[in-house]
């Protein structure tokens, strides 16, 4: 029986193996050898997720051409892992990735901590905030209370309720950008929309041009739809799109779709203006690709900053833009509410092929988020988050500054995340020792293609006061372990009081 469930490719897998950086070496040691330099490369993608757990991995003479190594090179590493409990081998069937007896399987993503897990380990991971109470609250009382007419029909409203379409309509209308309730499909989620966009445009084996970095999970949606993801380097710090490299990729590869998060980008924070959006829809429709605008954090403005017009104001006719909103990072994640604005045709086929999928968005959480809009509660809850993400990414900053002074960063205006230069440190490995010392954080190379920004983790606004204080001294300790080798050992890790 074939015991693994994916494959690595010799190619892909030298990739991601060349873009790790070296780990710091103590004073007076000896650089390791080849083999054992391998082996610690694969072991690192497998405890940090990017090669999964029961992969199948390249032959030993395949692997030693990709990385100009000899195969007993290779043979050595294998046999070291297989050693470790991080490989498996059958006869017939080759060797495929594991974990030892005892270990976590990684997370591939960006997943929220297991409940059991809160009390011992500071989550960086997940950029989200608890709701904004009384609001959460009032909105599903409010809901509950507009509930019974609809609790008398079949509750399938694949479209989204037309209440709800029409009020999101009516507040890109309100702005400025006309829009009917016809151009409007309410999603479960932002990743619900994407994942629906991307069915209905990019099969397998399109191209997807995407910012470099870009949001991880939203990375991993398209590889696994099969998408090829074709990488757009942004500008350094908050400089944000490069457009003489978005013309050049767009106009060489022309790509079925391209992804943007133009509003305080997750993870970097930048905030795309007014000449930008202009310039990249214009590529965009000379090519003929189809532009996916990520507005999830839009409303997440933490400073005085002038917010330019949203990217669909930049296409009138609708024929370029797909616009994606969401109510989960400016009012909560749990309230799994999120849409699409598009051209009525592509509104009508997304929600003839969602009968495939999800069928719909839950009855009760619209009725809430529009008894939201409809009050002004959307605007107080915001108004909260806002105050609470501008403390948290506060206090976050002095934290970091103060323990890692050598950690390098823009503090951006808005959004929820910091993205930061480690120092040279291998984000991939400060992520794995920040494990055993009891904080979660994503490193830089999930938010990239084939291994890209080893040297960052991203860091969120969820934490704050003594938190804050705690996970930098957290980050600071993990990154004493990567720096003394000790990242992938076998001691005790040290306890913290939070």
């Amino acid at each position: 029986m074939v015991q693994w469930t994916s494959t690595v490719g010799a190619a892909q897998l030298a990739r991601q193996l060349r873009a790790q950086q070296p780990r710091p070496l103590p004073p007076g040691s000896r650089k390791p050898p080849a083999y054992r330099a391998l082996a610690d490369g694969v072991r690192l993608l497998v405890l940090e997720g990017r090669v999964p757990v029961a992969a199948r991995l390249p032959a030993e003479r395949e692997l030693a051409l990709a990385l100009a190594l000899s195969r007993t090179t290779v043979a050595a590493a294998y046999e070291a892992l297989r050693t470790e409990g991080f490989l498996a081998s059958r006869r017939g069937a080759g060797s495929w990735t594991a974990v030892p007896a005892g270990n976590p399987l990684p997370a591939r993503g960006l997943e929220p901590l297991p409940p059991e897990a809160l009390g011992s380990m500071i989550d960086l991971g997940c950029a989200s905030l608890p709701a904004p109470e009384p609001w959460l609250t009032r909105a599903v009382q409010g809901a509950l209370e507009e509930l019974p007419p609809y609790a008398h029909t079949h509750g399938d409203y694949p479209a989204g309720l037309p209440d709800l379409r029409r009020m999101i309509a009516d507040r890109y209308t309100g702005q400025g950008i006309p829009t009917m309730p016809e151009q409007i499909m309410v999603t479960t989620g932002a990743m619900g929309a994407i994942d629906a966009i991307c069915h209905l445009f990019a099969g397998r084996g399109e191209r997807i041009a995407v910012e470099s970095p870009s949001y991880a999970n939203i990375l991993q949606l398209m590889r696994e739809t099969g998408a090829r993801l074709v990488p757009v380097a942004m500008e350094e710090g908050l400089g944000g799109w490069d457009m003489n490299r978005w013309r050049q990729v767009l106009r060489d590869t022309a790509p079925r779709l391209a992804y943007v998060v133009a509003d305080f980008h997750n993870p970097t924070g930048a905030l795309a203006d007014e000449q930008r959006r202009r310039a990249l829809v214009e590529a965009a429709r000379s090519a003929g690709t189809v532009l996916v605008v990520d507005e999830t954090m839009n409303e997440l403005r933490l400073d005085p900053v002038d917010m330019p017009r949203r990217v669909c104001a930049f296409d009138p006719a609708g024929s370029t833009v797909v616009t994606v909103g969401s109510a989960s990072k400016a009012f909560w994640a749990g309230m799994r509410i999120g849409w699409v604005r598009a051209a009525p045709d592509v509104i009508r086929s997304l929600v003839a092929a969602r009968a495939y999928a999800d069928m719909g968005t839950p009855v009760l959480e619209q009725l809430a988020i529009n008894w939201l809009m409809r009050t002004g509660g959307w605007e107080e809850a915001v108004a909260l988050r806002r105050d609470q993400a501008r403390v948290n990414r506060d206090a976050l900053v002095r934290a970091v500054r103060r323990d890692l002074p050598e950690w390098e960063f823009e503090v951006p205006h808005g959004g929820l995340t910091l993205w930061v230069r480690t120092g040279g440190i291998s984000g991939s490995r400060l992520a794995v020792a920040g494990e055993r010392v009891g904080v979660r954080v994503p490193s830089g190379p999930r938010f990239g293609v084939d291994g890209a920004f080893e040297g960052y983790v991203r860091l969120p606004f969820t934490v704050a006061g003594p938190v804050a204080d705690e996970a930098a001294v957290r980050l600071a300790a993990a990154a004493d372990l990567v720096v003394s080798g000790a990242s992938a050992g076998a001691e005790t890790p040290r306890t913290f009081v939070a």
